[in-house]
């Protein structure tokens, strides 16, 4: 090992004060939220379910929230917006449409593999364009998981939007 490549890694270990995330050991760990231990109780928006795996609900994550959001066929979420927080998603299956603008005229459609940011405070719909297939995404936002939900508007308001 080179002296330059030490000194980097002495730097390493000794940057930044991480003792907000010490286990009672004094330790700082990874922390794992195992399949079927997800937090759930994260604001919804009606048909629109956010399961959280990385929050400040059961994680000591402060500055971020992740998790998988899902419609099912031929639903979609009430008109919200996420505060100050961006939101980054990315479509794991499923055809989604996100609605905004001026009476949610306008939209962006999204399949698997799509990676999608919305901007804080931008009133959206969230739906799911498939009448026979779920819509999955995962979603990291900052600094949590932040839902206003908004005055809803009828389903015919949504171009091309159909219930199952």
């Amino acid at each position: 090992m080179t002296q330059q490549t030490e000194i980097q890694q002495a730097q390493y270990a000794t940057e930044g004060d991480n003792s907000v995330y010490a286990q009672p050991d004094g330790r700082v760990v990874p922390v794992v939220t195992r399949a079927g231990q997800e937090d759930t109780s994260t604001m919804q928006s009606g048909q629109c379910v956010r399961v959280s795996g990385v929050s400040i609900q059961h994680t000591p994550a402060t500055k971020i929230w992740f998790g998988q959001v899902s419609n099912e066929p031929g639903y979609r979420s009430f008109p919200h917006h996420h505060g100050e927080a961006e939101t980054g998603g990315y479509v794991l299956r499923g055809h989604g449409r996100i609605y905004f603008g001026e009476g949610y005229k306008d939209y962006i459609d999204m399949t698997a593999g799509d990676w999608v940011f919305v901007p804080p405070f931008m009133p959206h719909v969230e739906a799911n364009m498939s009448t026979t297939e779920e819509l999955v995404w995962l979603t990291a936002r900052t600094p949590e998981n932040i839902v206003v939900n908004l005055e809803d508007v009828d389903d015919s308001e949504l171009e091309g939007f159909r219930r199952a």
